[in-house]
Order: structure tokens, then sequence, then C-alpha cells
């Protein structure tokens, strides 16, 4: 799907003829007409960011309105009872929107709970197209950024936003959401069923307008729930196929950029090495993951516990807790290195049960800043920025020019580079020494102590900075201090990455593009690609690599003897 779907958006982004036109342009024409001149007029990096900013700003505003009024709203009690069980605080409700509205879909709340039906398509559903809209136009600025020659503009955001919506997001979503219908998704506004279990005990089977959020949280890698349980919950998830097609809609996009970007900046042979280095590392993550959730439990084992479910399905091996029996191992791997890759948090099995190594590798994925396909439009943002890294310190070993794809990288620029590559740390790190210093941090600790909930604390603020919303769920994060604090990671995770990375493009931008030489390093070459794998991996270890050893290599070396 690269090939045809990344030229499909670098058609749609350059204005020329697509299929959908016909249906997409008179739309395109009312709502360009609503904004009125602003959505006409060429912007540079800073007047694009500011648009960004304030529209996020406005999603979020939004979406904490609804959340507070939403007992006035349609939907709010269903057969007779009161739908929320949670109440919706001020922070819950804070938390939520900025979620929302940054494409993280943290929760800490349960979505059959704690929203009626109108919150969770007027105000929920309608950011993870929004939102997501935003991102991938975002990454389309950054891609123009580095293809223009002179000029240092960006294109539109509004018109940019728009584009996504009428001719990526919702064309994709429509027949996606009718196919997880198919499979068994529910779609419908009826109250929640009262039913009696077989043990004789009332139980209340909540339902509604899933398939509308569901597929759209996958594809604007969004990762919202539903229901409490997410991507597990058998009316959002009922099947191996859609299981499949969920993880298939979450990477689907953020790999065709890829080609996008080849085919905007006439330079379609790097295009596919940013891809295939991006597979590369998703396959050895998924490589990763698989070998660690099959593998036998050591201190199981030596309490003489068998650790293999006795079943002719042979998907079930090693460590099964916490998994999904219509999913199996094979099927949860895919399902947890998609979302941890992917900037999506639609977790398919309960990730606090998660081997050491296993729940260690989706937490180093995230730890990579995105690179591995990642968030619609930023994770391509985020390869590029590691390609330029990898390109000036491969020009200082071998005396060539710090040059990409005809761009000169001076002062300024790699500046910016290191400025986008230390935030992660900066804004990860000093959270979590707080939280695990201050008594409210502790407090959220209620399952696991030790190496484990130094894990679960750092892998919160790490879903959050990444935009990615998955939890360990022995960590209790609706409180006053965790929905504030996660709050500043998901907005810094936005919005500050966003700032040097738009920066940078508007700084190309700027420049007239020269031609490659053979004083330039070569992109488009394997030993390029090695090097550029080793950049991510080094730049996040020097980061990273003691919070890893503390947290998930110190939990896997205590099941031994």
């Amino acid at each position: 799907m690269v090939r045809p779907f990344g030229s499909y958006i670098a058609k749609v982004f350059a204005y020329e003829s697509t299929l959908l036109d016909p249906i997409a342009a008179p739309l395109e024409r009312v709502i360009i007409w609503l904004i009125g001149p602003a959505a006409l007029r060429a912007m540079k990096w800073h007047e694009y960011f500011r648009a960004f900013v304030w529209f996020g700003v406005a999603g979020a505003a939004l979406v904490f309105s609804l959340l507070k009024l939403q007992h006035l709203l349609p939907f709010y009690r269903l057969v007779g009872k009161d739908l929320l069980s949670t109440p919706m605080t001020d922070d819950l409700a804070v938390n939520t929107a900025i979620s929302f509205a940054t494409t993280t879909t943290w929760q800490a709340y349960g979505g059959e709970t704690t929203m009626s039906y109108f919150s969770q398509i007027v105000a929920l559903a309608s950011q993870n197209f929004l939102a997501g809209a935003a991102g991938l136009a975002i990454g389309i600025a950054f891609i123009r950024g580095i293809a223009t020659d002179g000029g240092g503009v960006l294109g539109n955001f509004w018109r940019d936003v728009v584009r996504a919506l009428l001719w990526v997001l919702l064309p994709l979503s429509i027949p996606g959401a009718l196919i997880l219908v198919w499979q068994g998704v529910p779609m419908n506004l009826h109250a929640y069923t009262s039913a009696t279990t077989l043990q004789g005990a009332p139980q209340l089977i909540a339902q509604g307008p899933v398939a509308a959020l569901e597929f759209i949280k996958n594809l604007g890698t969004n990762g919202g729930g539903f229901f409490n349980a997410n991507g597990a919950h058998p009316y959002e998830n009922p099947t191996a196929l859609s299981n499949f097609v969920e993880m298939l809609a979450i990477v689907m996009v953020p790999a065709a950029l890829c080609y996008t970007f080849g085919s905007m900046t006439g330079h379609r042979r790097h295009g596919w090495l940013l891809y295939w280095v991006m597979t590369l590392l998703f396959a050895l993550g998924l490589a990763g993951v698989h070998w660690a959730e099959n593998a036998d439990n050591p201190a199981l084992a030596r309490a003489a516990a068998p650790h293999t479910f006795a079943t002719s399905n042979s998907a079930w091996t090693g460590n099964t807790e916490g998994k999904e029996v219509r999913f199996g191992t094979s099927g949860t791997t895919l399902a947890v290195v998609a979302t941890s890759n992917g900037a999506t948090g639609s977790a398919a099995a309960m990730d606090d049960s998660l081997s050491p190594l296993g729940g260690g590798i989706a937490f180093f994925n995230m730890l990579l800043g995105e690179v591995t396909y990642g968030g619609l439009g930023t994770g391509l943002i985020s390869m590029i920025l590691a390609a330029l890294l990898a390109v000036f310190v491969g020009g200082l070993m071998i005396g060539r020019a710090p040059a990409y794809l005809g761009n000169q990288i001076g002062i300024t620029e790699m500046k910016l580079i290191v400025v986008y590559m230390l935030i992660g740390g900066l804004v990860i790190l000093p959270l979590t020494a707080v939280a695990l210093m201050s008594p409210a941090g502790r407090a959220g600790l209620t399952t696991n102590l030790g190496p484990h909930g130094l894990t679960s604390v750092a892998f919160a603020y790490t879903s959050s900075f990444a935009n990615n919303g998955q939890s360990f769920a022995g960590l209790n994060a609706n409180s006053s201090f965790y929905n504030y604090t996660t709050s500043v990671a998901m907005l810094a995770g936005r919005f500050l990455l966003t700032l040097p990375a738009l920066a940078l493009a508007g700084t190309f931008a700027e420049q007239r593009r020269r031609g490659i030489t053979s004083g330039s390093l070569p992109t488009d070459t394997r030993l390029f690609a090695v090097l550029l794998i080793a950049a991510t991996l080094i730049v996040a270890g020097l980061s990273f690599l003691p919070l890893l050893c503390l947290g998930p290599v110190a939990e896997h070396m205590m099941l031994w003897p």
C-alpha cells in the first residue's frame, strides 16, 4: 500500500487531480469560503505554527466544554440509570480535552462509565479527525520545507487540514468502519442492555456508536477507546481479522508518507530507504516482543508451575496472562509493536501483564521518538531529523559537506536538530523523578513497586509525551497529580517538538537548493541506512539507557536466581 497511498497523498497536497475531486472539491470550496481569506494565504513557518497551536487550543476548549456540560446534552441517561459512575472532575476534563486535541487520547477514565454517546461522538471522535488532520498537515508542511527552492513558505495550514480531512481521513474511515461493523463492532444509539449472567448476577452490557470511533482512532494515530478495555474489548476488536485491519490502519498512512516524501522532494530512493529503515526497526521489535512473550517465566518454572496453556491452539505459549484468547500471543505481539511504534495507544491486551522485556521493548519503541512509522506526519518528521543528524555526523567522519537533499546543514539547522533531540529527555525524566519523589506520585502505584513501578511511571510520561496513550494499568493515573502532569507531557510532545521542526523546515525553505555533488554524503545507500539506525539508537540510548536498566532490564534480571 505504500506506493499507491503515498503517491495519492502527494497528489492531494500538490493540488493535482484525483478521483475524489468531484466529491471533495466542492466541499473544500465551501469550507474555504467559510474560513475566509486566512485559508488562501501562503504561510511562513511561524504563521503555520501559530495556526496549528490555536487550532489545538480551540479543539481542547471545545472538548472541555462539552465534557463539563454533558449532563445537559443528549444521551446522558440511558435505561433509566445514570450513565456516569466516574465523575467528570475539572482535572479529568482538562486531561481528556488535551489528550484528544493532541492525538494522545491518554485515558484516565473508563469510556462506558464516564462518557455519554454525545461526548464520545461530538467531542472525542471529532477530535480524532481534526487533530489527526492537523498532524498530517504538519508533516506535509515539513516535507514542503525540504522540497521548496527558496521563498520560505510552507503552504496554508487551514487548507492542508481541510484536504487531509476530505481527501484522506474521511474516505478511508467510512469503508474502514463498515468493515468493522461487518466483523461485529456495534454502531447504534441503543440503551445499555440489562442481562443476567449464568451465575445469576445482573450485568449491564454497554454498546453504542463504537465503529464511528474505532477506525479513525487507529487511522488518525489517536488510540482512545470507546470502552475502558480499549482494543481488548470484544465490541471494539471482535476477531483476529478486525485486529489485523486495525493494526494495518495504524501504520498505513505513516508508512506511505515515506513515498510521499520521496515524490515531493524528487528523491524517491531516499524515501524508500527511510521506509525500509522503519520496517527493519519494526521487524526487530516484533521479533523481540514475540520471543519475550513466548519464553517461559523462570520464576514460575522454579515454583514448579506449568506455564503453557493446555489447548490445541499453538499460538498459546509462554506468557499468557493479560492476553485475549481470540488473538493469541502472535496477534497480541503484532498489536503491541504496532501501537507502541505508531503513536496509537489502541491496546489489544493488558500492557501491564507483558513480560519485562516485552513491555521494555514497547517502552523503548516510544523512547525512540516515533521514528518507526510513528504518528500521522510526526513520525516521518522524527525519522528525517534522525537522518539529518546522521548526515551531519557522517559528513564529519569522512570529510563530506553537511548537506541533505540539496539543503545545507549549518549552525542554525544543527541547533534546531539538537534542541528537537533533547526535548524528550528534558520532559520525561524530570516528570518521572518528580512523580517518584512526591507522595502524590507514589500514591498511584497501587499494584507494583520496585522496577516495575518505575517502569509504570516512566511509561506513563513517555506515552503522554509521544502522544501515544498506552499505559500500564497498575498505575492509578486518575488523580489531580497525574492528570495535570501528564497533560504537561502531552502538550510538550505536541507543540514543543513541532516548534523546532517547523523552524527547521522554514530555514530550509529559505535556502536555494543546491545540486547533489560528489562532495555530498550519499543518502540512498545501505551504508547510510546503517548510519541512520545507529544515530537513532545512540541518541535514545544516551538519554534513556539508565532508565531502561533500572526498569525493564532490572525486572527481567529479578526473574533469575
